[in-house]
Parts: structure tokens; sequence; C-alpha cells
């Protein structure tokens, strides 16, 4: 076991904010390389800090390969996968921000995603054109790295990609670095180029010098020679979104069938920037007296309607724009009109109480994107923790199921 505590201190120093969280979060070293469990991955996304300070277990190839063969292959993955896997897996860092950007993705972007990979148009993607993912985000981390001691630097890029490399040797467009972009930005427009550039044939290079993981056998086999068609990727992308919201879930709901509106009220202001969080429970205390519970469905159709928030807020605006207020029926009849998702009347009921403080049933639309646009960058925007408060109904249930 490698703990190596003063180093890992010392490499933060060089790290963004989510390579700082996945060197957190990982479990496991293999050659030199840092590798999250599916235990881990899930541990970052739904929990502000390990449970355990992390020490990296160092794996065997004897290991490796065992954990590798125990990989189910993706027609017979599940909504369980991860939580079925959970320390028999290993996940790279270019693999685990492929996983975030999948978390925050509307189901109609999934078909782009796959485009994005499929660069021989086959609609099929086999495991060199996946592999592309893995230059692309070294490309554009290498552009975002911190100046200072190139050793140190050296040995960060050693553990989050398996193997040195030179920023020298990075091709630049001229302006490329001057507007910031999400990795999903950077992976829509670089894949389109894939083709037209050096990438490919770096994949070659990259896959016979990298090991093997998880993803990779899932989805193109032991011997990496299947392919992966859109059902398979849609389904994959899907039972991960529903995976993570059924554990968030059930952190609350205690065995029960729902979770309170207030329980609902701390995951959404959960990894937001909401400096008093303490007013908005108080005010849907007082306007929501009588505790009725969110269902998973809805609690599920509600994080689908976020995914979407885009299209959501130019809807939004064309309400402003018209200078028209914007009421229960207005937000349901937008969120559907923008993203094909339904809210139930109780569930929207619930957000205005949560939101609207001044207690007029409308909604500051404005001041609800920006806290939600908080709550899709999960982790990686200052995380402030939410006090917790419990009603006396809801300790009355988590009672009677204790017993």
């Amino acid at each position: 076991v490698t703990e190596n505590r003063s180093d890992l201190e010392d490499l933060h120093l060089y790290a963004t904010p989510r390579e700082q969280r996945f060197r957190r979060f990982a479990s496991l070293e293999y050659e030199g390389q840092l590798y999250m469990t599916p235990y881990d991955f899930i541990q970052a996304v739904t929990s502000d800090e390990p449970k355990h300070a992390k020490k990296w277990r160092s794996l065997s190839k004897q290991e490796l390969n065992q954990i590798l063969m125990e990989t189910p292959p993706v027609w017979k993955g599940s909504s369980k996968l991860f939580r079925n896997l959970n320390e028999k897996g290993v996940i790279s860092y270019t693999e685990y921000l492929f996983l975030l950007c999948i978390l925050t993705k509307p189901h109609a972007g999934f078909r782009i995603a796959f485009n994005m990979f499929d660069t021989d148009g086959n609609e099929m993607v086999d495991k060199k054109e996946f592999l592309v993912l893995q230059e692309i985000f070294r490309k554009k981390n290498e552009k975002r790295e911190k100046r200072g001691d190139e050793e140190k630097r050296a040995m960060l890029r050693l553990q989050l990609y398996g193997y040195h490399t030179s920023t020298n040797s990075v091709v630049k467009t001229e302006g490329e670095d001057l507007v910031p972009r999400s990795y999903w930005d950077t992976l829509r427009r670089s894949t389109s180029q894939a083709l037209f550039s050096d990438l490919a044939e770096r994949a070659d290079d990259i896959s016979s010098s990298l090991s093997d993981t998880t993803l990779l056998v899932h989805f193109f086999g032991k011997k990496g020679k299947a392919e992966l068609n859109f059902e398979d990727f849609y389904r994959f992308m899907d039972n991960l979104q529903t995976e993570v919201l059924e554990i968030e879930f059930l952190s609350y709901s205690n065995g029960m069938n729902t979770i309170s509106e207030e329980d609902f009220a701390h995951i959404l202001l959960r990894y937001t920037n909401v400096e008093n969080t303490s007013s908005y429970l108080e005010n849907m205390r007082c306007s929501i007296p009588e505790e009725k519970g969110i269902t998973f469905e809805e609690f599920r159709s509600f994080f689908q309607f976020l995914n979407n928030l885009e299209d959501f807020t130019i809807a939004m605006q064309m309400y402003n724009f018209a200078s028209r207020s914007i009421g229960q029926d207005e937000f349901k009849r937008a969120v559907y009109v923008a993203t094909g998702v339904k809210l139930s009347a109780h569930l929207v009921n619930t957000v205005f109480k949560i939101f609207d403080v001044d207690r007029d049933d409308q909604l500051s639309y404005k001041e609800f994107i920006g806290i939600m646009k908080d709550r899709l960058n999960r982790g990686f925007r200052g995380y402030k923790p939410v006090q917790r408060y419990t009603t006396f109904k809801s300790c009355v249930r988590k009672e009677l199921y204790s017993r």
C-alpha cells in the first residue's frame, strides 16, 4: 500500500479542481497511474469527501487481469452496474471526465455523443475511436497546466494518464486558448476533427502502451475487438444517470417510496453557492406544512429537466421579454415545451415553495437558473455544506422504519 501524503499535497498545487477531486477519491495505482474503482466514482459524485483518507493501493498485473476478467459485457449492463462492481473495477482519469459529462447531458445529447465518437460514420464505435477521448482530454489538460516545477507536472501527468507527455508536442490552434471550454464542448469540437489530425494516429500508440480498464472491457470485450452500437451506448448512459439518482434518492428515503419535500430541497441546494440556505428551507416548511413526499419518478423527472436547462432558459427568457410573470402553470408549460419532460403539479409546487422567497407564487427564474447551474457542476464550484433540518413527521417515519 502506498500512501505518500506529502507528495499528494505537493502535487495538488499543480492540479486543477477536477484533477484534485479525482486524486482525492482514487484508491488504486497501477504502474504509476491512478484509478478510481466504481465505488470511488459513485462517492466522488454523491459525497463531499471520501469516507476515509485514501491510500492508493498498488495493483499487481494478476489482480488487474482478474478484475477485468470479471467485467460484464455491455449487453449485461444495468442501473446497478457500478454498485454491483463496487471495488472490482478500474476507471482512468479521462474516463472519469467522460462519465461526468454523461451525468449532465439530456437524452437527446446521447446521439450527439455517439456520433462524435463514430468518426468513420459506420454507426458503430470501436476501441480506437473511443481512445481518441484520451488524447482530447489530455490536450485540453496540458493547455490548462499550471506553470511551475516541470518534474512535478510530469509526475502529475504520469498519475493521470499513465505516461509522460511533453507540452511541446501539443499542436495548438491560433486563439484556441482564449475561450475556456467545458470538457463536453472540447469533446464535441475535437472529435469532429479527429480524422483530420494526428489524434487517431496517437490513439494507436496509446492503446499499445496503456492498460485496459473496466469501461474498455465493458464496451469492447476482453480482446478489444467488439464494437459498440448506439442502443448499447444509450442504455449505458441512461443507466448511469439513473444509478446516481437512485443512490442520492435512497440516501434520504431510508427504504421508503418517497423522500420528504425538505430532503428534496436539501438535495437541490447541495453543491450550490447559496449563502443562506436556511431561508429557503424555512420558507418551504412554512409553505408546505403537510408532508406528501416526492417519489423517485418525480425526482428523476426533475433532474432530467435540469439536464435540459439551456433549452429551458431560452423558453423562460421568452416569457420574461413578453413581460409575463412566471407562475406555476407557465413554469410547467415551459419545461414541457423546452424539454419534453412532464413535471407533476406537486413537484412544481414544491419547487416554487423552495425558491419563492417573497411568497407571491411567482418564480424569479434568473435566481432559480443560477442556482441550478451550480447544482449541475457537482462539487467543482466551492461546495458549502447545507445544514440539515428534520421535520417531526419525517422523524416519526424514519423511527418507524428503523423498528
